[in-house]
C-alpha cells in the first residue's frame, strides 16, 4: 500500500513539492450515532488502497512523475553549488 510518506519527483520539470494524488480506498469502521443523531466514525480499518493518479502540479504532467526514496529527495533539494562547511 502507498504510504503517506511517499515522495515524487516530476522528471519533466524537477517538482519535488506539489502533487495532486488521487487514492481510491475500501475501509472498514464502525459508526457511532449519538442519540441525537451526530456520527462518529471509530475504529476504521484500510481493507486497500491504490494510487490511482499523480500530477505534476508545476507542469500538469502524471506520465513523468516517480516514486523517490527520502536519500533521493534529500540530495535532489540540496543546493548544488553548497561546499562542506
Amino acid at each position: 500500500m502507498p504510504g503517506v510518506n511517499t515522495r515524487y519527483r516530476c522528471t519533466a520539470c524537477g517538482n519535488l513539492t506539489r502533487f495532486d494524488v488521487t487514492i481510491s480506498r475500501r475501509t472498514r469502521a464502525f459508526h457511532h450515532y449519538s442519540v441525537g443523531g451526530e456520527l462518529s466514525i471509530e475504529d476504521e480499518e484500510v481493507l486497500s488502497e491504490s494510487v490511482d493518479e499523480i500530477l505534476c502540479r508545476w507542469c500538469g504532467t502524471g506520465a513523468s512523475v516517480i516514486a523517490i526514496t527520502a536519500d533521493e529527495a534529500a540530495s535532489a533539494s540540496a543546493p548544488a553549488d553548497a561546499e562542506p562547511g
